[in-house]
Formats: structure tokens, sequence, C-alpha cells
């Protein structure tokens, strides 16, 4: 397994890789973004996020991308400089073999190299491994905060009562 900084010509396998999480995620649908949405944002003047992949060499003895951690960073008025880390997907023929851990030690470790005084990200109540992984690394699951989004109907409609 080899980790490294994801590239534009990795933006097809990472989009699968969305794709499957959406799935997982019981949003199969939700997916809207595309590879040239990905390659624009993420590699262009001022990118948006950053991303490390996780490659595999294959039974043809190919390269193939089998994980990602797609993160960004914020600004916390209470802490400075932060990361957010979207999404730690990994392909589900490859769960359990310590891939996921290897890539969120490298988020952690990019973190520290950056100087941030916190990393966060969201994980669904339902999924139980996920929120046990992360309590037993040191993170703190915080119950008493709510997830809050408008979405692009929303915001339309929000909008249009102005």
């Amino acid at each position: 397994m080899n980790i490294r900084k994801g590239s534009p010509e990795d933006m097809k396998s990472v989009l699968e890789l969305i794709r499957e999480l959406a799935i997982f995620e019981k949003e199969p649908d939700a997916v809207v973004i595309t590879e040239e949405d990905l390659i624009r944002d993420g590699f262009g003047e001022k990118p948006l996020f950053h991303v490390f992949v996780a490659e595999i060499e294959n039974k043809e003895k190919l390269k193939e991308i089998v994980g990602i951690a797609l993160y960004y960073y914020r600004y916390s008025t209470w802490k400075g400089k932060t990361i957010h880390l979207e999404d730690l997907i990994v392909k589900e023929k490859m769960r359990g073999t310590g891939l996921g851990s290897a890539l969120y030690s490298e988020i952690m470790k990019q973190g520290k190299k950056d100087n941030v005084r916190r990393i966060e990200w969201n994980v669904l109540d339902w999924n139980t491994p996920a929120v046990n992984f992360y309590e037993n690394s040191g993170a703190k699951v915080l119950e008493e905060w709510r997830v809050v989004q408008m979405d692009e109907a929303g915001i339309n409609s929000f909008l249009q009562k102005l």
C-alpha cells in the first residue's frame, strides 16, 4: 500500500469512491459533482481541497486507488487554523486491512505539520465501527452539536423571501 497526495489524474477514481460512500450512506443519488469539478476545485490556482490517496497493486499488477482522505482548511474563531476532514473512504473490499487507519494517520500528520489546533469531521451516528474507531483513537464525538445544512433549494427559497 502506498499513500500519497492525489493528482488530477486520480480524480476519476476519487469520484468512484465518493459514489461508493454515497451508496454506503444510503444516498446513492446525492452525488452531483463530476471529475471535471474535482480537477478544477482541487488543482486550480486556489485549491478548495486536498486529498491523500491510498493505492495498491491489483491482480493485473496495475496501481488501483482503494481509499482517500479528502480535507480542506477552515478557520475557527476560537482555535485559528483547523483542518476539516470531509471524507475518509475505503473501498469495501479493503475495509479491515488497516488502510483506513493509515489514511487517518496521514491526516493527523498533516495537521501536526501545518500546526493546526483542531482537526474535525462528521460521522453518522449509525456508523458504529467508525464512531468506535474515532473514540478509541482519542477523538471526541460531540453528541450535543448538530450539523446544520442549507441545500441549493433551501438557499433559493430563502433568498426569494428577502
